[in-house]
């Protein structure tokens, strides 16, 4: 069976992959399962650039021959009001070690006072493939929402339970996880990558 390698550590994200691809005819693997240990510097300018980034920091510490496609995602939170931010910086935002409970509270106090319509915002994935034979994919997903009044939730993981879902009148970490992958940003773009795969 061929191999799909998902370049994180993230167990969230794991099982999030997992699920989506669980129609397709591979043995999916962490990098941890697959034996590889890659922490490139993710300097690119777009989501995009940064998932190929990994993939192919990934796919290079692979044995030759193996018959695996690699796949990284690059997500992260836009907010329309703050000029995009934290976008690509999402995870780095405030620093790498700072936990989520302390990022969506800053987040909420830049937001305080702001109306409603002036708080969109939205998840961005994108997911990149890399080919043994060198070809190389990419596809982008996106979540529209708002940034709630106040943290709620406990499903989900990073900034989740600040993301307000109009259609279901709750957060994001509010949601069932069959609810959140049908219209999830990584669900989106996982679901565009399976084309390819």
């Amino acid at each position: 069976m061929r191999k799909l390698i998902v370049a994180t550590g993230n167990a969230g994200k794991m099982k999030e992959v997992r699920e989506i691809v669980s129609d397709l005819p591979y043995e999916v693997l962490s990098m941890k399962e697959a034996g590889v240990a890659a922490d490139p510097e993710e300097d690119g300018k777009t989501f995009e650039e940064n998932a190929l980034i990994k993939a192919r920091a990934v796919a290079k510490l692979l044995p030759e021959g193996e018959d695996a496609i690699v796949i990284a995602d690059d997500s992260g939170l836009e907010i329309d009001y703050l000029d995009k931010a934290p976008g690509i910086y999402s995870a780095r935002f405030m620093g790498h070690d700072t936990s989520y409970e302390i990022k969506n509270q800053a987040l909420l106090d830049k937001l305080t006072g702001v109306p409603k319509e002036k708080r969109t915002a939205r998840f961005v994935c994108a997911i990149a493939a890399v080919c043994p034979d060198g070809a190389e994919y990419t596809t982008r997903g996106t979540m529209e929402g708002f940034i709630a009044e106040q943290i709620a939730g406990a499903n989900g993981f990073g900034y989740d339970p600040i993301f307000w879902v109009e259609e279901y009148q709750c957060t994001s970490a509010e949601l069932t996880e069959e609810q959140k992958n049908e219209i999830s940003h990584r669900g989106k773009a996982l679901r565009a990558i399976k084309k390819y795969l």
